[in-house]
């Protein structure tokens, strides 16, 4: 039975927390008063502002080089669902119950109003500066490629909304106060590293008086990130106020209302083409929603522009604008920034193919990057010529016979079908990643058993699977039964004060970074044995037993614990993912409900470390980008507060959702020795797949209006998500009256006399 953080027991006098909120997204809080009530009567005591120690900061989460974001809401509340206090109790149920009966005075004097939306950012000119590190560069000369253009297009326009990371386990910290100023923090996260500092800072100690321990996540893609640390610093505000245990975990509800989730997007562009389809310039106007903090928003623009290069535009240019709103942080969700990048960059082919009148996967074929425009738009992240694999993988899938027929077959049923419609369509991704230096540290005990630790955390995604096949490979040369030697090793939970420098996880590629620390750490190891194993055997003449081996060790005094910090090759920090799927849905045109059925996904995994778990990664971020392209909408009202709180509204992939018929392939393409044994990410790259489904939707919806309206224009704007209301309103609210006038239109035809 796996242990979470809310499964260990509660230590002796432990206390428990819960957040109350504001409700207004720009005013002052004046007071906070409990209506009367059982658990009103339980609170022990309200924790603030106010209670953060002389000496310590009201910080809540940020890095240093991006800006923070406060704890506690005071004296304003900058947004809707801001925490403003921590009730404390002896029960989470009645922590929970009074935080509901919390009544909140507030006073807007004196205050400007909110700014809640990307338009409004705009026009107030609110915006957070993105550092020229971080900032994308523009590719070739935007207004030659336009005057090399025969066609242009102005003025188009696509939105993307926002989404909830939905992982099982909520928001969730347990904080023990210790001797000497010391604390030690379990926490549900991906940043132990960075909730040690921000604790710390907000308690105004040092760092080394400050644990955190993360054995494993329950979920987290992105939402156990900077989000994780507002809890971790919650309690331990509490607990060293107290002198208590404190642990806080939120319930759904006040988890959603307070995550931020995804970046809102607007995107604006001009485009200029070839009548045959090629393209020669973009430039697109961004609109970025980052919230009320800087959060990892800075990060984002040169994701998003970097997956919407998956194409040669000939010339690229942008504005992009990093907005600040208040409303909740926007921050890392999986494949964040690169999944609205990629998908802008179909808006946009599907556009210049409806303008041309032209086959859309025509028009992709066309603009995918030869090596040479590769590199011209990614550098030395386009890699060797013989690991650039898309092309391939494309043809693999829209140009087989299998295709065209089912292209066929879709057409044939659009025309013997009235109220459903079915499209089909393949898209390609490109998916940049980062490698960053990695902690690994290899431990051999008296009997033999191997404990391994590493920066990265578990949050199901196999991470410790790879790890452990990772320690057994690099010491194999010293095991006759290797084979046996896997169940010798155990991954220790990650702790900030055993193993430093561990960064975060995320970005795809914590896995493969661990595991490349963790081999270092085994070829020293190796190193020290290796003697000791030959001098063994050349007395026996037979192999050395592994208990043999290490107890000899342990006689000779050698060290047997090993400790790396991997860097990777500056000059190959970046490589791409590539892939393809083609999805094929359909919808009914009464109720704007969709069927997916069928997908099919390609995937470039290089030399899969474990094949079995990169195909679980790459289902699960599939089924999760469904979720974003259509039924996930995170709706907020007029005060930017989060309305669809649950599952009783906010509605994520179920068995009804995936695929009918869901077929996956992994390729392993050329081998490189600059990545880790050749292998490649797996975790968020596929999540980009799903936006197959929208197209393939798109195809359906067009089908419809071409049967229902013939002044109907066939390039429409269609945002994210596309829910079953949007789909609906597409296809036309009133193609059942257009239906009954076409039919009593034939009747009134008189019949022509011989």
């Amino acid at each position: 039975e796996a242990v979470y953080v809310d499964d260990i027991p509660a230590p002796k006098d432990c206390l428990y927390g819960a957040f109350i909120y504001s409700t207004h997204p720009h005013a002052h809080i004046k007071s906070v008063n409990f209506r009367s009530s059982l658990a009103s009567e339980r609170v022990i005591t309200v924790i603030s502002a106010k209670d953060i120690p002389a000496g310590g900061k009201n910080v809540g989460s940020g890095w240093a080089m991006l800006g923070h974001e406060a704890l506690f809401g005071d004296p304003v509340s900058e947004f809707a669902g801001q925490n403003i206090g921590i009730v404390i109790a002896e029960t989470q149920k009645y922590a929970c119950m009074a935080a509901k009966q919390a009544v909140i005075e507030y006073s807007t004097e004196n205050l400007q109003p909110p700014i809640l939306t990307i338009e409004d950012a705009i026009r107030h000119n609110s915006y957070f500066q993105i550092p020229p590190y971080f900032a994308p560069r523009p590719v070739g000369d935007f207004e030659q490629g336009m005057s090399q253009a025969d066609h242009k297009i102005l003025s188009g326009e696509v939105k993307l909304e926002s989404q909830y990371y939905f992982y099982m386990e909520t928001q969730t910290a347990l904080a023990i106060p210790d001797e000497d100023n010391c604390i030690t923090v379990y926490s549900s996260t991906q940043l132990p590293e960075i909730i040690q500092n921000v604790v710390a800072d907000c308690l105004g100690i040092p760092y080394h008086n400050v644990r955190v321990i993360t054995r494993r996540v329950g979920g987290g893609f992105g939402g156990k990130g900077m989000k994780s640390t507002h809890i971790a610093c919650a309690c331990a505000v509490a607990a060293f106020k107290l002198r208590r245990p404190v642990r806080m975990y939120l319930d759904r509800k006040t988890d959603m209302i307070m995550a931020g989730g995804r970046h809102p997007m607007k995107a604006k562009y001009s485009v200029g083409f070839k009548s045959d389809g090629t393209l020669t310039a973009l430039h697109v106007d961004l609109g970025i929603n980052a919230g009320i903090s800087p959060d990892l928003s800075p990060f984002i623009p040169a994701a998003t522009i970097a997956c919407l290069n998956k194409y040669n535009w000939g010339a690229l240019a942008f504005d992009i604008k990093l907005c600040k709103t208040n409303v909740s942080s926007k921050s890392a969700v999986r494949a964040p920034g690169d999944v609205q990048g990629s998908f802008i960059a179909e808006a946009i082919i599907e556009h210049v193919a409806s303008a041309l009148g032209a086959d859309t996967n025509a028009v992709r074929r066309k603009n995918l990057h030869s090596v040479e425009s590769l590199t011209k738009f990614y550098g030395d992240a386009a890699g060797d010529a013989p690991t650039y694999s898309l092309i391939d993988i494309f043809d693999k899938l829209a140009s087989s016979p299998e295709y065209r027929s089912r292209a066929e077959a879709v057409e044939r049923f659009n025309g013997g079908s009235r109220w459903k419609k079915r499209g089909i369509s393949c898209v390609p991704i490109t998916y940049e990643v980062a490698l960053r230096p990695t902690p690994g540290k290899v431990s051999i005990l008296n009997d033999g058993s191997i404990a391994v630790e590493v920066g990265g955390v578990e949050l199901g995604q196999g991470l410790y699977t790879k790890v452990k096949q990772m320690t057994a490979f690099g010491l194999r040369e010293l095991c006759p039964d290797a084979d046996g030697l896997l169940d010798k090793v155990r991954v220790i939970q990650a702790d900030t004060l055993s193993l430093i420098q561990g960064s975060f996880t995320g970005g795809s590629t914590t896995s493969e970074s661990s595991c490349e620390a963790v081999r270092q750490s085994c070829t020293v190891l190796f190193e020290r044995l290796k003697p000791i194993k030959d001098s063994l055997e050349a007395k026996s003449g037979a192999a050395a037993p592994w208990s043999a081996l290490i107890a000899q060790a342990k006689m000779a005094s050698v060290n047997l614990s090993a400790h790396a910090y991997w860097k990777p090759d500056p000059a190959f920090v970046k490589y791409i993912n590539y892939g393809a799927a083609v999805s094929e849905v359909e919808i009914d045109v009464l109720t704007g409900a969709t069927t997916i059925m069928r997908s099919d996904l390609v995937y470039d995994c290089g030399q899969s470390l474990n094949p079995a778990v990169d195909l679980g990664q790459v289902e699960g971020a599939f089924v999760q980008g469904v979720g974003f392209f259509t039924n996930e909408d995170y709706a907020t009202n007029a005060d930017g507060l989060v309305v669809n709180d649950g599952t009783w509204t906010y509605k994520i992939p179920t068995v009804d959702t995936i695929p009918k018929q869901f077929n996956v392939e992994l390729i392993s393409s050329a081998r490189d020795k600059k990545r880790v044994l050749s292998s490649k990410a797996s975790g968020e790259p596929p999540l980009l797949l799903a936006a197959s489904v929208h197209c393939a939707m798109r195809e359906a919806i067009r089908a419809a209006r071409t049967d229902f309206s013939v002044n109907s224009p066939l390039t429409f704007q269609m945002d994210v998500p596309a829910t079953m209301a949007d789909v609906k309103e597409l296809c036309g609210l009133d193609v059942v009256e257009r239906h009954l006038q076409s039919l009593s239109s034939a009747a009134e035809v008189p019949t022509p006399v011989a």
